[in-house]
């Protein structure tokens, strides 16, 4: 039987074949397209040319080249499926609902609307099959790399020569954006490095964008660059049909030392006489009247909407569930494996859960109070003993381990062939970084930790965004945390870089006053659900003795008072990171004058703000004045403010110089913190 068009390059002249007399795999196809069509302009909004023109490759992936069971879509050993161009997202909600995921045709018809699963771009966690959130151009690309990483890991530590439990792939469709970014383009190069050979890019060359055709902008050789990346870059023609995009899959999986690019030429709105291969079929609604005509030409009934044949769905369902003999297999491997290597098996399972191993805390370092020591090296301190603990932690930093004490001792590099190590070479990749890290959380297996400077977080910031809306256990080690970062100059001091980290929801924020509070710190973030940022210090902070101080409370809460200050203080220092030593030694300046001063430590905001308002006036002692101290922008200290409260705060760049200076030149001291206390006092009075 033909396909939907003789020459699906054409929009008119060829032979139409009438719906009854359509094979079920053109009526499948021609069921995609009209699934999308249908579901944009009930909305009347959203993308139908993009899944139009891939329907034929998408029906080619997922009913005759990968590995999955809809009845279980969180199967360890599944492959994994990523639309990296989201706004395309009807490709993907038919074919769950095709295949037989939980996604219902309702939930299509209310396609974009509030309520329904099927949002305008794929939300990880929202429907069971979407393995990750997509929309941000670029970063399902980089997520993929991730998925790839993790399982050539995993399979390095759990497969043996006589058994394999971890045996999958990453496929990928992304467009001409995707492949425009900078953040995918970091990680293509990293996945080229290592030799990620199971992971498949299908890039839609269909040469439109919303402004037009893509050589406005993008005229490189694709090709030739993936190649260069160290890819094996193969090519298919839309007109060559189903079978072509089996081949190339077939290619891909017969490539062992490579990961594979497939540069796919195809034609947005296939079919649409009047819209194919333009930019109006991108990110609008066809129309009423184009998408009749469209019908028409596929030989589909032009008054029927949301139409799904018997024989389609029989068709697709079966394809969903064909994976089922492969993962009972599996299991019994599985369950073979565990009768003659039941800790292995049970190392498995905890890695994939990320269940914590018990005694995980046993060995965290504590510091003694009084030695100095940067945060950034107690961090380092604390990771090493949680790296002997916790053999699924994994990570290292984008070219500045040494700074970031981010390297597990004794553990091996990753690099292509050897993949048995736990120590992540990223390079100078900070964007690429953090969706590879969303990736491996996504995978499952490992729980992936990264560093940079604090500075370099504006670089990794929408990967930070999309791990805190999908809620991934990913930790962000950011040191060199403020101006005290010194000679490097305004350009490595970061100033408003806090205050942006705290304003994204679900990413925890932490920034320690010392040693022991930096332990802590990593306790809470390796038991917090999302990602956890913890803010560093390159300079030495004197380690605090909390039991002279009487500090009872501790990290959890967010907010403790480390220095009561008399029972009803008239000054209450709020402080986080570096200034809470400077917080400290200004009450002391204000006990000599008669003034009682309690200190605060406030490393999380976040975990301070599930305390109800009488416990935050506790823990403010009813204090007259209420002084914020942080070398950063003020912004959002406020919140914990009242009207006559003071900061002490950087609301300018920094400068070039050693950074007790820059500390001393700003304000940050002692003196000045004592007499910005003592004019709120008189100005309260």
């Amino acid at each position: 039987m033909a396909e939907t068009m003789t020459n699906p390059d054409s929009k008119s002249g060829h032979e139409v074949v009438p719906f009854e007399e359509q094979s079920v795999e053109q009526r499948t196809i021609n069921t995609i397209k009209t699934l999308s069509m249908d579901a944009v302009q009930a909305a009347r909004s959203g993308h139908p040319g993009t899944p139009m023109g891939l329907a034929r490759l998408a029906y080619a992936l997922w009913t005759r080249v990968m590995k999955y069971d809809s009845s279980a879509p969180t199967w360890a050993d599944r492959d994994r499926f990523v639309l990296s161009c989201g706004h395309a997202s009807m490709l993907q909600y038919a074919l769950l609902h095709l295949t037989g995921y939980e996604l219902s045709l309702d939930a299509i018809k209310a396609f974009r609307q509030l309520g329904s699963p099927a949002a305008g771009h794929p939300e990880y966690g929202e429907v069971p099959g979407v393995e990750t959130t997509t929309g941000p151009l670029g970063q399902g690309v980089g997520n993929a790399v991730g998925m790839a990483l993790a399982e050539q890991m995993l399979a390095a530590r759990y497969n043996t020569e006589s058994e394999t439990l971890v045996d999958h792939r990453t496929w990928v469709i992304a467009s001409d954006g995707d492949l425009m970014e900078g953040v995918a383009a970091e990680a293509v190069s990293l996945a080229g490095h290592l030799g990620l050979a199971k992971l498949c890019v299908f890039w839609d060359d269909n040469r439109i964008t919303i402004d037009g055709g893509t050589d406005l902008t993008f005229t490189e050789n694709v090709g030739a660059r993936f190649a260069a990346c160290g890819w094996n870059v193969l090519e298919v023609d839309a007109s060559e049909g189903v079978e072509a995009y089996v081949r190339a899959a077939d290619a891909a999986r017969a490539e062992t030392s490579k990961p594979t690019l497939v540069v796919c030429r195809t034609h947005i709105a296939e079919g649409s006489p009047g819209k194919q291969d333009t930019s109006a079929a991108h990110g609008a609604p066809l129309g009423e009247d184009e998408i009749r005509a469209t019908k028409k030409n596929i030989g589909w009934p032009e008054d029927a909407t949301f139409l799904v044949p018997d024989d389609v769905v029989a068709h697709m369902r079966a394809a969903g569930t064909r994976g089922g003999e492969t993962r009972e297999a599996w299991t019994a491997r599985l369950e073979a494996a565990r009768a003659a290597d039941p800790d292995r098996i049970q190392a498995f399972e905890d890695a994939l859960a990320g269940t914590l191993p018990a005694g995980w805390e046993a060995d965290l370092p504590r510091f003694d109070p009084g030695q100095r020591l940067a945060t950034r090296k107690a961090s380092g301190k604390v990771l090493a003993a949680l790296g002997e603990r916790i053999q699924s932690l994994v990570g290292g930093s984008a070219d500045l381990a040494g700074s970031n004490n981010t390297t597990l001792p004794g553990a091996e590099d990753v690099q292509a062939g050897q993949f048995g190590g736990r120590t992540l070479h990223f390079g100078v990749r900070e964007h690429g970084m953090g969706a590879i890290l969303n990736g491996m959380a996504l995978h499952g297996g490992w729980r992936p930790y990264a560093g940079t400077f604090l500075v370099f977080s504006d670089y990794m910031r929408p990967s930070i965004r999309l791990a805190a809306l999908m809620k991934l256990p990913v930790v962000y080690v950011f040191t060199h945390d403020s101006i005290g970062v010194g000679e490097d100059g305004p350009t490595h001091q970061p100033v408003e870089h806090v205050a942006a980290l705290r304003a994204i929801p679900g990413l925890t924020v932490i920034r320690p006053m010392d040693a022991n509070e930096t332990a802590e710190a990593w306790r809470v973030a390796l038991q917090t659900e999302g990602p956890v940022a913890l803010v560093l210090t390159r300079q030495s902070l004197e380690v605090v003795d909390r039991a002279r101080l009487g500090a009872a409370k501790q990290l959890v809460m967010g907010a403790y008072v480390l220095r009561e200050g008399g029972d009803t203080p008239d000054v209450t220092l709020l402080a986080s990171g570096s200034e809470v030593e400077v917080a400290l030694h200004a009450a002391r300046a204000l006990d000599t004058e008669g003034l009682g001063a309690r200190v605060v430590s406030m490393p999380c905001w976040e975990l301070a703000e599930s305390l109800s308002a009488d416990a935050v006036e506790a823990l403010m002692g009813g204090a007259t004045v209420r002084v914020a101290v942080e070398a950063g922008i003020s912004f959002g200290w406020h919140r914990w403010l009242r009207r006559g409260d003071a900061t002490v705060t950087m609301e300018r760049f920094g400068a070039s110089a050693p950074g007790g200076e820059l500390m001393a030149h700003f304000g940050f001291t002692a003196e000045n913190v004592a007499a910005v206390a003592r004019d709120a006092l008189a100005r309260a009075r």
